[in-house]
């Protein structure tokens, strides 16, 4: 986890200016990958007391620009936002509890990049998802003894 020092840094670095409620939001998408939105609101009004909707709404959509944080949403989901960027991960989602986690390029440095037919398209990044049920979700709790089974 960043110290306030770093995300100090990454804000200036970014050419934004440092406030309370960028420190907060980005402080919180750090503790909280893939985080929604109220979920972001909620850690930061944690840390500030009271901060509105819309200021955290321009504050993610300010750092997403600025590309400190990066803005992915698997469909039928809302909104999540990550501090991993720049380096095209994708991401693997659970079909029954919605958990999400990042999935790295299996072989080679960028092999999801190479399209079969790029339509003239000077391709930078590629976006998969991986849709199944994660562990807690594939092995389910039997009734009679409360143990998880296997299927």
């Amino acid at each position: 986890m960043p110290t306030a020092a770093d995300l100090e840094r990454a804000l200036r670095e970014a050419g934004l200016r440092v406030t309370r409620p960028r420190m907060a939001v980005l402080s919180a998408v750090h503790a909280h990958p893939h985080a929604d939105t109220d979920s972001v609101i909620t850690a930061a009004r944690a840390e500030l007391g009271e901060v509105s909707h819309q200021a955290v709404y321009d504050v993610l959509r300010a750092l997403t620009v600025a590309g400190l944080v990066r803005r992915i949403q698997p469909s039928g989901s809302v909104a999540r936002y990550e501090t991993r960027t720049g380096d095209n991960h994708h991401h693997a989602v659970c079909r029954s509890c919605g958990v999400i986690a990042d999935v790295d390029c299996a072989v080679d440095a960028t092999p999801c990049l190479t399209a079969s037919d790029d339509h003239g398209f000077v391709i930078d990044e590629a976006e998969v998802v991986y849709w199944g049920l994660c562990p807690d979700c594939s092995t389910p709790t039997t009734p009679a003894h409360g143990r998880k089974t296997r299927v």
